[in-house]
């Protein structure tokens, strides 16, 4: 229940600093002000919303996501090259046989016509 209220605080504290940017555009004229508190107004409430159960199992979530990411072994450079030139070939032949058989079909129906 307290997690709900917690939740409930945290969106409306969302709400009031995206409405707040935009309702003190006279007053503060500067945008980095205005994104500056909006920054913080997000950040209490991202505070807020992680001290609940739901909140900690997100951050336990991205916790692991970020484990694995550095668990994966990325291609080096050259395979990278060797893989996209493949591709740009492999793509430029294919091109070329769909022109041929475009002007092929183009070619036999005008013969028709």
């Amino acid at each position: 229940m307290f997690d709900k209220i917690k939740f409930g605080f945290a969106l409306t504290l969302v709400i009031a600093g995206i409405t707040a940017y935009y309702m003190v555009e006279e007053q503060v004229p500067s945008v980095f002000y205005r994104v500056l508190g909006l920054l913080v107004v997000m950040a209490v409430a991202i505070g807020i919303a992680v001290t609940t159960e739901l909140g900690g199992q997100a951050v336990a979530f991205s916790r692991a996501a970020a484990m694995e990411m550095r668990k994966t072994v990325w291609p080096t450079r050259s395979e990278t090259l060797q893989t996209s030139l493949i591709v740009v070939v492999g793509v430029t032949i294919l091109g070329f046989i769909i022109f041929l058989i475009d002007s092929v079909l183009k070619w036999a129906v005008t013969s028709l016509i």
